[in-house]
């Protein structure tokens, strides 16, 4: 057992002295997803809005947006894409082909499911729906580091909201550790509506706050689903009030918070311990 918790968790034998070999290949895996989840230049992404490739977001030179880049912003806009003006700086830091041409669109490492893909593969595994719900976690190091303990714990499926949230970046997929390429994960508008489709499945929602039932005493077997709220604001008051319940994790310290993927992973494992032992 212990040789199964240690090569999820990379903490196996031989993980602190990886060859410089295996450090390279782990390098150029990320910067191949970073290529490919980044689209620079005006033609490149007009041609993924006009084929309708999956977005997350476009960032777009700040000031005067005329020609192609009217058009891109105009297209992204009917799409629901969220377009953010930045200055000429932070475009230059970003690109990596060296000409963006004043635009760069970031598409996710791995393509999102619905919420009922996720029910649908615990229903596969003949398990009940073990899903973790993220209201607007924006570090894309708390969403990688969630999804990898969701993937440790046997989660069916993350969910995540279309804005104030990271997407599925490279920097995600990094964070991960691999774990993105065995987990769904789903992109919706509305949390709250999300919510409602897994309560008419059969879900309990419960999620983590500084009031409620401690975590290790509420109950958190069967179908559930475990709500994250973001960093510092936590959870927001109308995905609040539409939960079941909420836990908290006792605090013993001086500071009254967690990190969101270490909440986020105490909660899931009390689930893991409650639902198979």
């Amino acid at each position: 057992m212990a040789n199964k918790y240690n090569r999820r968790s990379g903490t196996g034998k031989n993980s602190r002295n990886s060859s410089p070999a295996e450090d390279k290949r782990r390098f150029n895996k990320f910067d191949e997803i970073r290529e490919k989840s980044q689209l620079e230049g005006r033609n490149p992404v007009l041609e993924a809005l006009n084929h309708g490739r999956p977005i997350d977001k476009i960032f777009m030179k700040k000031g005067e947006v005329e020609g192609t880049l009217k058009v891109i912003a105009a297209k992204a806009r009917d799409a629901g894409i969220i377009v953010q003006e930045v200055d000429k700086t932070k475009l230059l830091n970003m690109q990596t082909t060296g000409n963006c041409q004043g635009v760069i669109a970031i598409t996710p490492a791995k393509e999102y499911c619905s919420v009922a893909d996720i029910l649908a593969a615990a229903k596969a595994k003949g398990e009940d729906p073990f899903v973790i719900i993220l209201d607007e976690i924006e570090d894309p190091h708390n969403l990688g580091a969630i999804i990898r303990s969701a993937e440790a714990a046997g989660a069916h499926g993350v969910i995540i909201s279309k804005n104030r949230s990271a997407g599925l970046t490279a920097t995600v997929s990094k964070a991960a550790a691999g774990a993105l390429e065995y987990m769904n994960v789903a992109k919706v508008t509305n949390i709250v509506r999300a919510i409602e489709e897994l309560k008419k499945a059969g879900l309990w929602i419960t999620c983590a706050d500084m009031k409620g039932t401690l975590y290790y005493n509420a109950d958190l077997k069967g179908a559930i689903g475990i709500v994250v709220g973001a960093e510092g604001k936590g959870v927001s008051r109308l995905v609040k009030e539409s939960c079941d319940f909420t836990v908290r994790i006792p605090m013993y310290g001086n500071i009254d918070s967690l990190n969101a993927s270490v909440a986020a992973g105490l909660v899931m494992y009390e689930a893991v311990r409650q639902r198979k032992f």
